[in-house]
């Protein structure tokens, strides 16, 4: 089989696991704003609980992992026993880190509740709080979960590390839907805060752990199948740790960077939530709407590429790496421009699926479209940070995520003089723009270090891609006025299942009508998706 089928077929298997979670993530996103609603005291209660862990543990382990553990990995592969050595000692030391900080979280969940949040009432930083003591171990689990992926992945062995996920929504989707069974569908009308009794807490805070949990156990499965063994080692000396240390030095440093401009983001995302507009709670689900071409492309081609990376740089076959980084964000973009097209077309009736009417649609809609105007740089710095990872420096990412989050917080600041109503838009377009900046600068920066990485070409690319999608649009936006339009009265807006199917049939017939016109101009880039795509 060819280095190129393979990839193929890597990134297809990754990118099915990552369609059937997202559709299910999708599906237990709407029952939970169905069960505790969206703009509740509540829903955003449980947003800041439930991200925690997320931060935590993208603090200790998450960059860290992602930067540095497959690279050193296909370095120890050369080693006289095949890395076992060096993945031993690695995973004893990160199982460590990763006990002692969710036990160290677990003590602060008070002060961390009250650090993410700005002008709550006690009541709601009480509810945060004892929901952050059933999310917190979720820091464990998630680090345990990307530490067997990871070494997964850096074994060719990609599958289980995003389909285990699927694992995690069907506990969760379980547990809605005995917490609906029990507690019944939220009611803005009779809701309170008052209603959330130990055993609310405890059914929604503990299987929502659960969850997280199978996802991590069932990679163990995957252990052996790829001739791993894993021994507990507390000898930290040798197979590379220095360097491995010093490498993951400037990623802490790069994580802990964006984790401050998060707690800024967090604070001024928090003041809307007392007067009931756009807050936490709706940012998190319009991020996962943004995140779905991202995830399901993006993180699929990019993963199984990254690993081919790390061998070309290994090897020092530059010439291969500039090929891929080129190739990999031409093939990228021509699934994000229309990604950002049929999204922000499908906005409102897709917002409607995870709020209770035609009005919150419409403003967590706003919040949407704020977000899809970083959708296609956001792909392309996926490519151009993991090059970096893959060619052993971790200092250059620090630096251009550091000009990131300045202007995260610049922007975020910003947004907090804006009327509560229109905050959230204006973090989330600070957050595009700090983004797009972010990726100039960070593509600037490689093509200095490589000599080039195509950007003609790329250039050229988007150009032919966003042509193409001005008629797709067109016929996006024909669908959308056939199923009512986004007034108050469209039949797209009147109820969940209303909006799924226009949502669907929307993201269609503008993602078809697109390709079909990149393949009646013949443009190159189509060859390839379109050869994945049918080995699929």
């Amino acid at each position: 089989m060819t280095t190129m089928a393979s990839l193929g077929r890597a990134s297809m298997l990754l990118a099915s696991g990552t369609v059937l979670s997202r559709i299910l993530g999708f599906v237990r996103a709407a029952v939970l704003a169905a069960a505790i609603g969206a703009f509740s005291e509540g829903a955003n209660a449980f947003g800041i609980a439930n991200q925690l862990p997320n931060n935590i543990y993208t603090i200790i382990a998450s960059g860290i992992l992602s930067a540095v553990l497959v690279p050193q990995i296909v370095r120890a592969n050369g080693h006289a026993d095949g890395g076992r050595a060096y993945i031993n000692k690695i995973f004893t030391i990160a199982l460590v880190v990763l006990l002692a900080a969710t036990l160290a979280a677990m003590l602060l969940a008070p002060f961390l509740v009250q650090i993410y949040t700005r002008g709550w009432s006690e009541a709601q930083l009480a509810l945060a709080t004892v929901l952050a003591y059933w999310c917190l171990p979720q820091i464990f689990f998630y680090g345990l979960y990307a530490l067997l992926g990871e070494v997964l992945n850096a074994k060719k062995v990609f599958g289980p590390f995003t389909w285990a996920p699927i694992i995690n929504n069907v506990v969760a989707l379980a547990g809605l839907g005995a917490f609906i069974m029990i507690f019944g569908l939220y009611n803005a009308d009779t809701a309170a805060i008052t209603d959330w009794t130990p055993d609310r807490i405890a059914l929604l805070g503990g299987l929502t752990t659960l969850g997280v949990a199978a996802q991590a156990l069932i990679l163990l499965v995957w252990w052996r199948r790829a001739g791993l063994s894993y021994r507990p080692d507390f000898r930290w000396r040798g197979v590379g740790l220095r360097s491995t240390g010093k490498l993951a030095g400037w990623t802490f440093a790069m994580v802990i960077t964006g984790q401050l401009a998060g707690i800024v983001q967090s604070q001024v995302s928090s003041i809307p939530a007392e007067a009931g507009y756009a807050s936490v709670f709706v940012m998190s689900n319009a991020w996962l709407i943004f995140m779905l071409p991202h995830s399901i492309i993006a993180v699929s081609i990019g993963t199984a590429y990254f690993t081919q990376l790390s061998e070309h740089a290994v090897a020092g076959r530059f010439d291969e790496v500039r090929r891929d980084v080129g190739s990999s964000i031409r093939v990228l973009s021509l699934f994000m421009v229309i990604g950002t097209v049929a999204i922000a077309i499908a906005a409102v009736p897709a917002s409607r699926i995870f709020t209770n009417g035609a009005s919150g649609a419409f403003e967590m809609a706003l919040v949407l479209w704020a977000y899809l105007i970083g959708l296609v740089p956001f792909a392309a710095l996926f490519v151009v940070q993991r090059t970096f990872y893959a060619l052993g420096d971790t200092r250059t990412p620090f630096f251009f995520t550091l000009f990131q989050c300045t202007l995260v917080v610049i922007t975020a600041l910003l947004a907090a003089l804006l009327p509560p109503q229109h905050i959230a838009i204006g973090v989330a377009l600070g957050q595009s723009i700090a983004g797009t900046a972010q990726a100039l600068l960070a593509a600037w920066l490689l093509k200095r270090r490589l000599g080039h990485i195509g950007s003609r070409g790329i250039l050229g690319a988007l150009v032919r891609f966003a042509l193409a999608a001005v008629p797709a649009a067109a016929i996006g936006l024909g669908a959308l006025w056939l199923f009512g339009g986004i007034g108050e009265h469209s039949w797209a807006l009147s109820g969940v299942l209303p909006a799924i199917v226009a949502t669907a049939v929307i993201g269609a017939v503008t993602g078809l009508s697109y390709l079909g016109i990149l393949v009646l101009v013949r443009t190159p880039e189509i060859e390839p998706a379109l050869s994945a795509i049918r080995r699929r």
